[in-house]
C-alpha cells in the first residue's frame, strides 16, 4: 500500500470520525466551522473549512468532547504511522512497537526516573527541592526491540558469549536481563493548538532531552491546527522539538494561499522552508534516519 493511500485513508478517517461542525452566531450572523478552528477567528474559520472541502469532508453536527476528538486524533495518527513507517523497514529494519499510552519510563533511557521518583516520593527533603514530574506519557510512542546474537551473526560472526565485548549496548538482547525497549520517538499529538497545550509540548521536550540515558529518541509534534500563528508558537525555534507535522499540510498552505491570507500564508513558507513544519508523509521517513 502505497503513502498517498495511506494519508487517503487518515484523512477520511479524521473526517468521519473527529471533524464535527459547530454553529456561532455574531452580530446577527451565523457560520459554521470545524472543531480544529477557533470560532473567533475568521482566518481560522475560513481555513478550516476550505481544508474539510479539500478532504471531501461533510458537515457532521453531531457532538464529540475535546478529550474524545484528541484520543481518536491519537489512535488514527498512530495507526498511520505504524502502518506507513512499516513499508520502509528494508530502510530501518528492526522489531517495532507502536503505542499511545506509554510511560517513558519503560524503556531504556529513561527507566531510572521510576527509581528517582520513589526515591522523592518516600523522603519529605527530596520532595520539596525536586517536586515535579519526571516521568511522562507521551501521546505515541515509537519503541525498538534489542536483537538477539543470531541476528547479529546473521551474515557473518560479529559478536560472542564468552569474548566479553559489546556486553553494555542496550541493543543486544543478552545485555538485559529484562527485555527493555529502546525508546525511538516520542510524538506529541495536538488536534488545535492553544498556548498551554504549545507549552506543554515542549515542556514535555526538554524532560526527554534532560533526563535521557543514552540517545535521545526523535521528539516529534503532529497537529491540524489551521491558524499559522499558533503553528509558529511550536514549530518555530529549535532545540527542543525535531519537526512538527501537520495532517494536511498541502491542503492548509493551498487554502491559505487561496483565500489571500498573504500574512498567514508567507508565515507558513518561513515555517516549511526553515524546516520546521513538514506533512504527515514526511514524519515516517524521518523516522528512518
Amino acid at each position: 500500500m502505497q503513502i498517498a493511500k495511506l494519508r487517503q485513508d487518515y484523512h477520511k478517517k479524521a473526517c468521519d470520525q473527529i471533524i464535527r461542525f459547530q454553529s456561532k452566531t455574531k452580530n446577527g450572523v451565523s457560520h459554521d466551522f470545524p472543531n480544529f478552528a477557533d470560532g473567533d477567528n475568521v482566518i481560522s474559520v475560513t481555513v478550516a473549512n476550505r481544508i474539510v472541502e479539500k478532504l471531501g469532508g461533510l458537515k457532521n453536527f453531531e457532538k464529540i468532547s475535546g478529550q474524545t476528538a484528541g484520543n481518536l486524533f491519537e489512535e488514527i495518527t498512530r495507526y498511520f504511522i505504524e502502518s506507513a513507517f512499516g513499508l520502509l523497514t528494508h530502510l530501518r529494519p528492526g522489531q517495532w512497537i507502536y503505542s499511545t499510552n506509554a510511560s517513558i519510563s519503560d524503556f531504556e533511557q529513561y527507566e531510572h526516573l521510576a527509581y528517582l521518583e520513589k526515591a522523592i516520593t518516600r523522603d519529605r527533603k527530596l520532595a520539596a527541592a525536586f517536586k515535579g514530574s519526571y516521568i511522562i506519557t507521551p501521546d505515541i510512542v515509537v519503541g525498538r526491540c534489542p536483537v538477539s546474537d543470531n541476528e547479529i551473526n546473521a551474515h557473518e560472526t560479529v559478536v560472542g558469549k564468552k569474548n566479553g565485548i559489546a556486553n553494555l549496548t542496550p541493543l543486544r538482547q543478552t545485555n538485559r536481563k529484562n527485555e527493555t525497549k529502546i525508546l525511538h520517538a516520542s510524538i506529541s499529538c495536538k488536534w488545535t493548538i492553544r498556548s498551554d497545550r504549545s507549552q506543554n509540548t515542549r515542556t514535555e521536550a526538554l524532560n526527554l532531552i534532560r533526563n535521557r540515558k543514552g540517545h535521545l529518541p526523535h521528539v516529534l509534534a503532529v497537529t491540524a491546527e489551521p491558524t499559522a500563528s499558533r503553528l509558529s508558537s511550536l514549530a518555530l525555534g529549535t532545540g527542543d522539538l525535531d519537526c512538527v507535522y501537520h495532517f494536511a499540510l498541502y491542503e492548509l498552505l493551498a487554502s491559505t494561499k487561496e483565500l489571500g491570507y498573504k500574512d498567514a500564508y508567507d508565515e507558513l513558507r518561513i515555517m516549511v522552508d526553515g524546516k520546521r513544519l513538514r506533512d504527515i508523509t514526511d514524519l515516517p521517513f524521518d523516522l528512518a534516519l
